[in-house]
């Protein structure tokens, strides 16, 4: 029986919610900016933190673009978040249907140098895009890939973390499923198909929302291999805002931002649910 006590639970609660405001306060304050002048936000004084009036006309230059006070072309939101949006889908996608693949390989098949196989992949964790981007990048020059959302996804989409989750996965499938399986005449392609993949659902679920936001977020490759404006995600925007203008717009920037975030917390809120049992369940 678990012994109720009031007062550890009112710190818990007071710990949690100390946690969420330290938390929101910086969200909350860039949303606050956003509805804001830039004139009223460049001034000395404090911020107010009561949200202003001018929060429709800012998401509506964020998202759309138009001119600053000084005739400058300020970017539009709008087609570096559908590049963002497509770029980290395919990057998510890509990584599970990849990782799927490699691990059930590695666990189900019989080949020469299995082990040392697994290790390889296993080992570029050491090997970051930051470690390797130089020869990354002369690879996807020679192949035309610069300025396409080839060359912004392929080089980022095999993942040795998700190889080595659905390895571990794999591994705790008891035995009899696939003997099982084969007596009813089901081959690998089937055994995945109708067997692994419905045990795995919540493994792809936890997955996907790392792989997503992981995408999502990407600055530096993005940065080397785009030099089209149109090819831009919108990271890239919000640095664009903000580097090389004697007048920064800092409630644009601050809109943009807030618009930057809500792809990413809906697929955090809508799969949440997923996304905790994939992590917490026994079987895992």
């Amino acid at each position: 029986m678990i012994e109720r006590r009031p007062i550890a639970t009112l710190m818990a609660h007071l710990v949690l919610i100390l946690g969420v405001l330290i938390v929101a306060f910086p969200i909350y304050l860039t949303f606050v900016a956003s509805t804001q002048t830039a004139e009223v936000i460049a001034q000395s004084r404090p911020l107010s933190l009561i949200p202003g009036g001018h929060g429709l006309e800012t998401y509506q230059r964020a998202l759309f673009g138009g001119k600053n006070d000084f005739g400058s072309e300020l970017p539009a939101a709008a087609p570096m978040m559908l590049t963002s949006l497509i770029s980290a889908l395919v990057i998510a996608v890509g990584k599970i249907i990849i990782s799927l693949l490699s691990a059930f390989a590695i666990v189900y098949f019989r080949f020469p140098l299995r082990g040392l196989v697994f290790w390889m992949i296993f080992v570029t964790l050491m090997l970051p895009v930051e470690v390797r981007i130089g020869p990354t990048y002369e690879v996807v020059s020679q192949l035309g890939m610069l300025n396409s959302y080839a060359g912004l996804t392929v080089p980022l989409i095999a993942s040795a973390t998700a190889t080595f989750l659905f390895r571990q996965f794999f591994l705790t499938v008891p035995d009899e499923l696939v003997e099982a399986a084969r007596i009813d005449g089901a081959g690998p392609p089937r055994f995945f198909k109708d067997v692994l993949l419905p045990l795995s659902t919540t493994s792809i679920a936890a997955l996907f929302v790392i792989q997503f936001i992981y995408g999502w977020n990407q600055y530096l490759w993005p940065l080397l291999v785009t030099t089209n404006e149109g090819m831009y995600p919108v990271v890239m925007g919000i640095k664009r805002l903000i580097a090389g203008e004697s007048y920064t717009e800092w409630n644009v920037v601050m809109a943009t931002a807030m618009l930057a975030m809500l792809p990413p917390a809906a697929v955090v809120i809508l799969m949440q649910k997923w996304f905790v049992k994939g992590l917490v369940d026994t079987e895992k």
